[in-house]
């Protein structure tokens, strides 16, 4: 298991969360799995950029983004240089610090938020 420290975010989780991901299974799978109600409007299709994270540590050790996730990011709020869409990054041995953005370009959420 890789361990996965998530920061606070207003709505998701004000207290921030630490949980054993498992390894082989995206960054969004795990994330929801644990609680987490992390956006994916496109069902994890790398279709939109409501899954965006930015990896605080560990980033160098994921595989790299393609290029259609990269031309996806270019459009999600607040990227930075270690953003990822949290449906294309998969978790491997090294542990992770993520941070998800207040905001997304999602227009329509779904459920009670």
């Amino acid at each position: 298991m890789t361990r996965i420290v998530v920061l606070p975010h207003l709505e998701l989780c004000p207290d921030g969360a630490v949980f054993d991901a498992r390894p082989g299974e995206s960054l969004c799978q795990n994330l929801l799995e644990n609680g987490i109600a992390i956006e994916h409007a496109c069902e994890m299709s790398c279709a939109c950029t409501t899954c965006h994270v930015v990896v605080r540590e560990g980033f160098g050790a994921l595989e790299p983004s393609d290029e259609v996730e990269d031309d996806l990011l270019d459009k999600a709020w607040g990227l930075e240089p270690n953003s990822r869409l949290s449906c294309q990054a998969m978790v491997n041995q090294t542990p992770l610090t993520i941070e998800i953005p207040r905001y997304s370009i999602n227009m329509t959420k779904e459920g009670k938020r």
